[in-house]
Formats: C-alpha cells, structure tokens, sequence
C-alpha cells in the first residue's frame, strides 16, 4: 500500500505591529510620582525608545504646538486653572531651546517666563520660596520657570558656602537641613495645587559626554559665544555631585499632584517633542471650555446682534435711495 507523504509543518509567521507613541504615551514614560525608588541611572539620557519618531518628529512637534496653542486659548477664557512649569538641568541641556521652540506658539499675553539667576542680596534676605512665589502665574495663564526654588537643593547643597550667605540663624543650619527642605517644597507644591496651579518639573537629563560636546560647540561657533561662561566648565568638576543631588530631590520630591518628568535630553528634537507632550497631555486631562454665556447675556447679546443688523439696514438703505 503506497503511504502519502507525510504533511509538512505549518510556518507560522509572526508579524510583529510596532504601535506609534502616543503624547499619553511618551508623557507617562518619564514621569515620576513617587520617588521611593527612583534611580537616576534607570533613566537613560540618550534613551533610544520612540527613535522611530525622527523622521516625523518635526510635524509631530507641529501638530504638539498647534494643540497647545488652542489649549492655552481655552485654559485663558475659562480662567480656572493655571500652570507652573519647571525646568531644571545643567549647563546646556538644552532649557532654553526647549522653551523656545515648545511654547513658539503661545500667546504671549497668557504665557510668562521667569529665568532665575544668583539670588541678589535682598532676595539672600528672604526666604528660599520669596523671589519664586511673587512670579507664580495667575489664573488662565502659563508660568515657566527657567530654574526654580529648587536650586536650593542642587546648586546650593553643592557649594554650601552660598547657604552661608542666606543670613540664617545658625541653630537651623543643621544636617536634616535638606531634608526639611524637601518637606516645604512639597507642603508648598500641595499648598499650590489646591489652588488651582498644576505643577509639571522637568528635569532635562543631558550625559556628561554631550554636555562636553555641546560646550565645544559653543567655542567653535562666533554666535555661540555669548551663551558660554567658564563657570559652565568649572561646574563640570561637580558633575557627580550634581547627580546625586537631582536623585536625592526627584526622589523626595516627587509627587501625584506635583510630578518630576525625567526627559532624555541628549537628542534635542526628542527632549522637545517629549516636553510638547508632557503639556499637551496635562491641559488636555483638565478639558478647559470656553465660559458659555447664561439666558441674561444671550439676551443681550441678540439686542446686540439686532441693532447692528439694523444699522448694516440703514446703510444699504441710504445707499439704494434715489439722490435728490
């Protein structure tokens, strides 16, 4: 009896569907709401997740931009809530271009930046909260912070003598210093957001190798100059320290209702497009409406409309009358 072949194997071909990063998306990877574990090292500043994005990055940043300025149009007329967004890194991260290019479409009228330098000496006289609470932004509007109170836990826990300059009373300069710094910020930050104030951190995580890059970039372009300070350099020697002072603060700093987003910042476009969503996605999840207009003013307004309907009436009128 002849025996049929046996039957060959099915090939089972396996096709694997790479889903394209949402805004929600991208915002949700980098944020930290509570730093219990949290690691800087677990956050890669050449992170090469969402590198598929490149070739559309810039209408992707487009279409970010046009959303977030009728977000903004929207937050202005409902007048409820406002935002506080914080940027912290270190030299040439990138903050400015972020801002820059992020908020290029924002009306101005309804948006303010705050870059914070060395403390003058009658800000040294005040509290470390003092010279950032009197810029928080009102209602409707956007607060960007270029830096913050919380170079009082970065800057200045890495060159103590400056916290010998704050003039306080020496009994409370102690160890747990930082410590109850961190109590305030957050104490402050809950304070904040119930009132209305939603509160984004960003802190643009750039390598130290680019960093170097950067810098050198800096000194072979003429129209770079400006931006370039041998201070930057010398602030390099603490690069270290630094680390270990952004850990320390995300970690205790970060909060449901104040959030730290950790963005890769070694590749300009992404660190741009991660921060246009991580906006987008917060304005978006308050669905600000335009105020609609109760029964009184409607009444009004149909007064409004009728009279100036009468008076484009009156025009032709006159115009088709014969001449006399």
């Amino acid at each position: 009896m002849d025996l049929a072949p046996p039957a060959k194997p099915l090939t089972c071909i396996t096709i694997s569907i790479v889903k394209t990063p949402t805004f929600a998306d991208l915002a949700a990877r980098y944020r930290v709401t509570n730093g219990a574990r949290f690691q800087l090292a677990d956050f890669n500043p050449a992170d090469p997740w969402g590198g598929s994005l490149k070739s559309a990055a810039d209408d992707l940043l487009s279409d970010g931009i046009a959303r977030l300025s009728d977000l903004q149009e929207r937050l202005y007329a409902q007048d409820r809530w406002s935002i506080l967004l914080i940027f912290q890194a270190m030299d040439a991260a990138g903050k400015d271009g972020t801002i820059k290019h992020v908020m290029s479409g924002v009306n101005p009228q309804g948006c303010e930046v705050h870059s914070f330098k060395a403390p003058s000496s009658e800000e040294l006289d005040h509290d470390f909260l003092w010279r950032t609470s009197r810029l928080l932004p009102r209602r409707g509007h956007i607060g960007i912070f270029n830096r913050s109170y919380y170079e009082e836990t970065l800057v200045v826990r890495v060159h103590q003598n400056i916290l010998a300059r704050q003039q306080l009373p020496p009994a409370l300069v102690t160890k747990n210093i930082w410590r109850e710094r961190f109590e305030d910020i957050n104490a402050y930050e809950r304070y904040l957001s119930r009132q209305g104030i939603v509160i984004r951190k960003f802190f643009l995580h750039v390598s130290k190798e680019e960093q170097r890059l950067r810098f050198l970039k800096r000194l072979d372009e003429a129209d770079k100059h400006w931006k370039f300070s041998p201070a930057d350099v010398g602030e390099r020697a603490h690069f270290a320290e630094y680390m270990h002072a952004y850990q320390d603060t995300i970690r205790h700093t970060s909060t449901e209702w104040a959030p730290w987003h950790v963005i890769p910042a070694d590749r300009k476009w992404f660190t741009r497009l991660a921060v246009a969503a991580v906006i987008v996605d917060t304005i978006e999840s308050l669905d600000p409406q335009y105020p609609e207009a109760g029964p009184k003013v409607k009444a009004e307004l149909q007064k409004v409309r009728a009279a100036l309907a009468a008076e484009v009436k009156a025009v032709k009128a006159k115009a088709t009358a014969p001449k006399k």
